[in-house]
């Protein structure tokens, strides 16, 4: 491999002659080998999209030769595009507050653009990374701005992923309204529920989840882009900061907008605190139902197997015919690590000090990564699991006259007493309430079918109330 020598203020360091990313760059790599994880392609793109828009908003202001702002403006397009995402080669977790990944950007952008005007990489005379591709910025108000945008982009992405979950969700309700089955509350027997109701309940904390993260936008479109180094500023002329927003916003299709206290968005990351507790919350959601889908289908013989979810791999090198609930226990995995993500990110927006917060690479990383992992988690438990849960009515009526749990309506017409001894009565002879009620001469058999209806069992009220008004006990 052949080389280019460059020079900053601390020495030189060799550079291979193909690379993109100059000598700033490859001292980040040399100090931060440390996790192998690269910086967001997500965030290396709205970068890119950061950069075009300050070159055109530098040429507006004359701050920026015309030829010099076109060169640059078509690199950071095609690095927006993922093009070169090889050459950004610094670790996620960096010290300086993402300056690495700001050098990373410049000296690609710097060599592309020279390439573009006829010039070598490495030849900074034509278009500098300093002088020219950061003209006018700071990393402290790129970097941020850059990772809202593409904070934005992934959370209207699973936005949207939860809808569709939220659809599939919906039609099984509908498709399970009519079946009757054991509920259950601390995994003991309690009152009759349909499967259609349970998974009602699943819809809806998922719609819960939906509305929270649609808003989301409106939390992060407020950006520091013109504040530069604390968020005063300097040497950001007023023409340029108001162009480069407005650039921004044609490049990106984003509300973006300038906050009106860039010291405060410069220094404080609370925001994303806020943002990454709403995942948190849908995490949670998706841990307890995909729990509740591996209960509902554990057996498949030997446990409650109420559904029955699709078959995606063979469970067992040593059991055949063995298959086990692979994608909800993937889910609860995704979620278990977006909870532990977001106290990384409470921490690290906790521990910035004074004009800026130097664990913005950790808030980055960690927020991004959540949201591509729910967006991918939620596309395959709707697509490999929940459109394909089917039902098991026998199962589900297996349990229900098994549990005794029936008991509970007839103690408005009985007493919880006289109830509690038809269960002790049941559960010791091994019959059903039915059996049992009928030969005490306690219900005929039409008035137990009055009260134990699926619709009478599962709605507000006395179950059998509006025919067998005459047989409720009276308090006295």
């Amino acid at each position: 491999m052949s080389y280019r020598w460059e020079e900053d203020f601390l020495g030189a360091l060799p550079i291979p002659a193909e690379a993109y990313y100059g000598i700033h760059t490859m001292r980040a790599v040399q100090n931060f080998l440390v996790s192998g994880f690269k910086v967001p392609a997500e965030l290396i793109q709205a970068l890119a999209q950061v950069k075009q828009a300050c070159a055109l908003a530098n040429e507006r202001a004359n701050l920026l030769a015309p030829e010099i702002a076109k060169a640059i403006v078509q690199a950071a397009a095609e690095v927006a595009e993922g093009k070169l995402g090889d050459q950004f080669v610094t670790d996620a977790f960096q010290g300086g507050a993402g300056t690495s990944t700001n050098m990373n950007m410049n000296e690609v952008l710097a060599n592309r653009a020279s390439e573009i005007l006829g010039g070598k990489k490495g030849d900074y005379h034509l278009v500098h990374p300093l002088d020219h591709v950061n003209l006018s910025q700071s990393t402290n108000d790129v970097y941020p701005t850059a990772l809202k945008i593409a904070a934005i982009r992934l959370f209207l992405a699973l936005s949207e992923a939860i809808a569709q979950l939220q659809g599939a969700l919906q039609e099984k309700e509908a498709a399970f309204a009519h079946l009757l089955k054991l509920g259950r509350t601390e995994m003991q027997d309690a009152v009759p529920v349909t499967l259609g109701q349970e998974f009602s309940a699943f819809a809806e904390a998922i719609a819960r989840d939906r509305w929270r993260l649609f808003k989301v936008e409106e939390r992060l479109r407020q950006v520091n882009l013109g504040g530069t180094a604390v968020g005063t500023g300097l040497n950001a002329p007023r023409e340029y900061i108001y162009a480069a927003i407005e650039e921004l916003q044609n490049i990106t299709g984003l509300g973006i907008a300038r906050a009106e206290n860039t010291v405060d968005a410069t220094q404080n990351t609370d925001v994303f605190v806020e943002v990454s507790g709403l995942v948190k919350a849908a995490a949670t959601n998706l841990a307890k139902i995909a729990g509740d889908l591996r209960l509902l289908s554990a057996g498949p013989r030997g446990g409650l197997a109420e559904i029955t979810l699709p078959q995606r791999q063979a469970g067992s090198s040593i059991m055949p015919g063995k298959v086990n609930p692979v994608i909800p226990e993937m889910v609860t995995q995704v979620a278990f690590q977006v909870m532990c993500l977001d106290q990384a990110i409470a921490l690290a927006a906790a521990s910035g000090q004074l004009e800026l917060n130097a664990f913005l690479p950790l808030i980055a990383f960690n927020i991004l990564t959540t949201l591509r992992l729910l967006i991918n988690a939620v596309n395959i438990l709707r697509t490999h699991c929940v459109e394909g849960i089917q039902a098991n009515e026998e199962r589900c009526r297996h349990w229900l006259e098994e549990s005794l749990c029936l008991t509970t309506a007839l103690a408005p017409y009985i007493g919880y007493e006289e109830a509690a001894n038809l269960y002790k009565k049941a559960a010791a002879t091994k019959k059903t309430i039915w059996e049992v009620a009928t030969e005490n001469g306690l219900f005929k058999a039409e008035e137990l079918a009055a009260i134990f209806s699926p619709a009478e069992l599962t709605r507000p009220g006395i179950a059998g109330a509006r025919k067998l008004k005459h047989k409720i006990k009276k308090k006295e």
